[in-house]
């Protein structure tokens, strides 16, 4: 097995060894960094959901509660929620993975009613006041999903609608009824805003950047290869191959084999002048023989 090979073959061992521990650690950060962006994602969508929720509450609903039609039909622009989740449907149409529910214990819309692991988050924030974010992750039919959850706390714009059904507006009782949706007290946690994202995404997210670190590994495993190749062949190979053409020569008996002409003070330097000076003194040696 030739030099080179031998050579190569060290370094893939130890570029394969490195690389593996490399893009395993590189993975696990990739997940990591990926999750991190999505749930930032999720928090931008949430602040905007916020957003159309006081717009609605403070400037849009007083406007249409003085329209005519609100008192014979309800009008569910005037609900904060509605507005939100409009405009977070039509976030939703570049942002198919993204999902958001205003989740409530006590819903009038029973649409709007929480699932058990909602019902959890909710009162988890119940229970914590001062908790004003939860995230985490949980297990669903179509794997792990990642959410982000924010209080909503009863406010008294709330109370018009939801204290007593006596004082809600007649157009809404004529709608959702009277059995649901009341009792509501004023700083009572009794929902929550939930955007969620299946964990798929960030997943995915760092697969596509994982592929494009392990192709940059191989072509910067094969450029090193390559240029260490070249490195060696030059100021290895080449001057041990000129010193073992030129020993191959003296070893035969020719008389005019031309010195080593290989300058530098490294290893292979020290071996081509210590070759020159033993194949002077052997020529000297020869012509004493023969003179004898």
């Amino acid at each position: 097995m030739k030099l080179l090979t031998k050579f190569n073959l060290i370094l893939l061992v130890i570029f394969a060894a490195f690389g593996f521990l490399i893009s395993q650690l590189a993975h696990s950060f990739l997940v990591d960094n990926a999750r991190r962006e999505v749930l930032e994602q999720a928090q931008l969508m949430m602040a905007s959901a916020e957003s159309v929720r006081n717009y609605t509450a403070n400037d849009l609903s007083p406007l249409l509660q003085q329209n005519p039609r609100h008192r014979v039909r309800f009008l569910a622009e005037t609900v904060p929620a509605h507005g939100a989740t409009a405009t977070f449907n039509n976030l939703r149409k570049d942002y198919p993975d993204y999902t958001y529910k205003e989740a409530t214990l006590n819903p009038t819309n029973l649409e709007d009613r929480a699932t058990d692991w909602e019902a959890d988050i909710i009162r988890d924030l119940r229970d914590n006041p001062g908790l004003k974010e939860k995230t985490g992750d949980r297990e669903t039919p179509d794997g792990r999903s990642l959410y982000i959850a924010h209080p909503l706390v009863v406010t008294k714009p709330c109370l018009e609608c939801h204290s007593e059904p006596k004082v809600a507006p007649p157009a809404m009782l004529a709608v959702y009824g009277s059995a649901n949706g009341f009792g509501w007290k004023l700083g009572e946690v009794i929902g929550a805003q939930i955007v969620s994202v299946p964990m798929s995404l960030p997943v995915t997210i760092a697969n596509r950047a994982y592929h494009r670190l392990l192709l940059f590994l191989i072509v910067m495993m094969v450029a090193a290869i390559l240029a260490l190749d070249a490195g060696v062949y030059y100021f290895v190979i080449r001057p041990l191959k000129i010193v073992s053409d030129t020993a191959d020569r003296a070893s035969r008996g020719e008389k005019d084999v031309p010195p080593i002409s290989i300058k530098g003070k490294d290893e292979i330097g020290t071996v081509a002048a210590s070759f020159n000076r033993m194949q002077v003194s052997l020529v000297k040696a020869l012509k004493m023989i023969e003179e004898l």
